[in-house]
């Protein structure tokens, strides 16, 4: 069974930086896809990044492009989701998200691409 822990939970005023961190345990995630969701509350979860297997390519919503970056060592079962010039509407709960089996073929900015999930943490930017 796949496991994954997110962490990096923290306050931050507006214009500030965070990172987050999310450690796969179980199983070598080393093959798979990982991303990054978030869910702010009365709202659905939304897509904010994902990194392929080898790490050679990410993608990211258009609300966080150019902000975010994903990254991952594979040999420490890691990826990590840089956040820079946080704004309020960035206040959510992250989850970090990882998929069975790597496919050219998934649209990995669905939840549905995913297999397992992270609790979450909650990211608080304040204005």
């Amino acid at each position: 069974q796949v496991r994954l822990v997110e962490s990096g939970e923290g306050l931050v005023q507006a214009g500030g930086s965070l990172s987050l961190s999310c450690v796969a345990s179980g199983r070598s995630l080393s093959n798979n896809a990982m991303g990054w969701f978030r869910q702010a509350p009365g709202r659905e979860r939304e897509f904010v990044a994902f990194i392929s297997w080898s790490g050679g390519y990410e993608d990211y919503s258009d609300s966080v492009k150019g902000r975010f970056t994903i990254s991952r060592d594979n040999a420490k079962n890691t990826v990590y989701l840089q956040m820079n010039s946080l704004k309020p509407e960035d206040t959510a709960v992250y989850y970090c998200a990882a998929d069975k089996v790597w496919s050219y073929f998934k649209d990995y900015k669905r939840l549905s691409s995913y297999d397992y999930w992270g609790q979450g943490t909650q990211v608080t930017v304040s204005s």
